[in-house]
């Protein structure tokens, strides 16, 4: 009993220090401070790793001297802080005021960066809106196609693949729960997305077989070899192309590209080249 006696005491002890030194901290008169102090004050909070502080500082910079040069860096920084500290929404309309303000600037690219990273980087959390993966992708492309020779536009690129196949990935995953429900044509709508908006990733295989199981079950044959097809010629080195012929095999089918439906004409036209 004694002994948690001595820990409270401790604890006490260390909660009324705590205490005593953030009122002995000289408060700040933040309205007497020059631009330069205010953003030197900003920076010191970033370096103690106090992003909320930091971005409340860089905001004031832009209260007291909203037309300086101090206010368009301070922009920019609010802009990043408010991202460390994962405050996506004031990181975005700090990035976009900065867009609006200064489009030609060279931190421009930058602020266009941080506006897109503020969708990116909530895309892979359970749950989350797939709307959010739309607009990390609207804004990664529009700064791979306004800012091209920047620093920025490579590793947009490469989120911008990623967050695409993210999207893909999740047509899949509701397409496989459609299809071990037996419902097929729901199953089968998701896959044909997959095929048909997200063909540059690599959930297109599996969508492709997936395609065929809902098609066998649904009687639509033709679709299916259509599919298999499309597996034989393009994924032939992937297990979904070798599922495929084992899966057609034991309905007596074989691949063929040269029915009449959607996945004949991708077929021919991105197999054989036959646009017309």
């Amino acid at each position: 009993m004694r002994s948690h006696y001595v820990i409270l005491l401790c604890f006490l002890t260390v909660a009324i220090a705590g205490c005593s030194a953030l009122k002995n901290e000289p408060k700040i008169d933040i309205d007497t401070y020059s631009a330069k102090e205010i953003y030197d004050l900003a920076e010191d909070r970033l370096a103690k790793k106090r992003p909320q502080d930091a971005a409340k500082y860089f905001s004031e910079i832009e209260r007291l001297y909203p037309y300086s040069e101090w206010a368009k860096r301070g922009l920019i920084m609010q802009a990043y802080s408010f991202h460390k500290d994962k405050d996506y929404e004031n990181s975005r309309s700090a990035a976009q005021r900065y867009i609006d303000f200064f489009p030609a600037a060279e931190d421009a690219a930058y602020a266009q960066y941080i506006l897109a990273l503020s969708y990116y980087d909530q895309i892979f959390e359970v749950g989350r809106d797939q709307n959010l993966t739309v607009k990390a992708l609207q804004e990664l492309r529009l700064l791979i196609e306004r800012y091209p020779d920047s620093k920025y536009a490579k590793e947009s690129a490469e989120k911008f693949d990623m967050a695409f196949s993210f999207l893909a990935a999740k047509e899949m995953e509701v397409g496989r729960y459609y299809l071990q429900r037996g419902y097929y044509t729901s199953a089968a709508n998701r896959f044909r997305k997959v095929v048909q908006e997200f063909r540059t990733t690599e959930q297109t295989p599996e969508a492709l077989y997936r395609l065929m199981e809902c098609y066998l079950s649904l009687g639509l044959r033709g679709e299916a070899q259509s599919a298999a097809a499309i597996l034989q010629e393009s994924y032939s080195s992937t297990q979904w192309h070798d599922d495929s012929l084992i899966l057609l095999s034991g309905e007596g089918l074989l691949p063929d590209g040269g029915g009449q439906n959607w996945l004949s004409t991708i077929y021919r036209q991105t197999i054989k080249g036959q646009w017309l």
